[in-house]
């Protein structure tokens, strides 16, 4: 999907929770797009947001708006004028009360703005952890939009980050409806590449701990990883479409940590990559399978798993979250899809 810095010219998108990892990137491929963005953030004057400014268009087309779910008018007064909302603020926590209440009412308070605001369409980031979680599922079904996660199943085992993301996905599709909202829902897996904001978030600390030592053995277990561009791009792509409608799962690969390591390793030598799994009594864990077939129907085409591992890399050492051995013994131009 190639950027033409036309496309959203007059048209204004609102980003919930604009500082963060995917929504950064959100920010950064609308206004390259020709977008006006209106980001909300709890600081416009914190110094973690002051990325969002320096990107290409950011002075003249981005602005930054004081904004909490959980205060209606703060999310009223952003949405007004904007002629789509791009919904990816949630809390990423397994503490329940962090987790679902605000993620719930922050959700419904967005659509409610929305509908308020009569804007075009409302995008929404939720999440594989709304679709996959079922102990039910046999290992040749797959996994696809139309599946949801066993609610009792994520409380029972205490995983309140899928089950907030299920509830909080259930709740926009309720209030959308009842109030005619326009609304198209994404749901990434795993998400990967490189960073724009300044700190570290929880999906990238998945690799940076086998990077730096920390972790001496890699887990006898599988995920689904995507390119953070990726996501960001899809959200655009079933904004723009106008007959796209519905869930979208965003997903390029299922790989065991098995194959994360040696596929780090394989770049990047020079680490303490973990070669030992902490579970060798067990058969190795097998990729569950999945659709994307939905999203490629719309022409979208997914970054190569191992570019997103080789990208993510090489921006934690650009960002000096990583320290890049003085030695480098493997050539950087080593091909990814070798």
């Amino acid at each position: 999907m190639p950027i033409d810095s036309t496309t959203g010219s007059g048209q204004t998108i609102c980003v919930t929770g604009a500082g963060g990892f995917i929504a950064s990137w959100m920010v950064k491929l609308l206004l390259e797009r020709g977008y006006s963005v209106k980001g909300t953030v709890r600081n416009p004057d914190d110094p973690k947001n002051a990325h969002l400014r320096e990107l290409e268009g950011g002075r003249e087309r981005l602005t930054l708006c004081r904004a909490d779910l959980l205060d209606y008018q703060s999310l009223r007064e952003a949405i007004n004028g904007c002629d789509g909302v791009f919904h990816s603020a949630s809390p990423v926590t397994d503490d329940p009360e962090q987790m679902v209440e605000p993620a719930v009412i922050g959700t419904k308070n967005v659509i409610l703005a929305a509908a308020e605001a009569k804007v075009r369409r409302v995008v929404f980031t939720s999440s594989i952890g709304a679709v996959y979680m079922d102990p039910n599922r046999g290992p040749d079904e797959v996994v696809d939009e139309s599946c949801w996660s066993d609610l009792e199943f994520c409380k029972n085992t205490k995983n309140w980050y899928c089950y907030g993301k299920a509830v909080a996905e259930q709740a926009a599709w309720e209030v959308a409806k009842e109030k005619g909202v326009d609304l198209v829902v994404v749901n990434p897996v795993l998400v990967l590449g490189p960073l724009l904001q300044p700190t570290v978030n929880a999906s990238i600390v998945h690799i940076l701990k086998y990077l730096t030592g920390s972790a001496k053995t890699y887990a006898n277990s599988v995920q689904a990883y995507v390119h953070v561009r990726d996501v960001a791009l899809a959200h655009i792509l079933v904004y723009e479409t106008p007959s796209a409608s519905g869930r979208y799962l965003c997903a390029e690969s299922v790989l065991h940590r098995g194959e994360v390591v040696e596929i780090l390793a394989k770049f990047f030598p020079e680490y303490p990559i973990p070669t030992k799994c902490s579970d060798e009594v067990n058969p190795r864990k097998k990729a569950y399978k999945f659709s994307n077939q939905k999203l490629k129907d719309l022409g979208f085409e997914f970054t190569p798993v191992k570019q997103c591992l080789y990208d993510t890399v090489k921006s934690l050492q650009e960002k000096g979250h990583l320290p890049i051995p003085t030695q480098q013994p493997h050539d950087d131009t080593l091909r990814i899809g070798s």
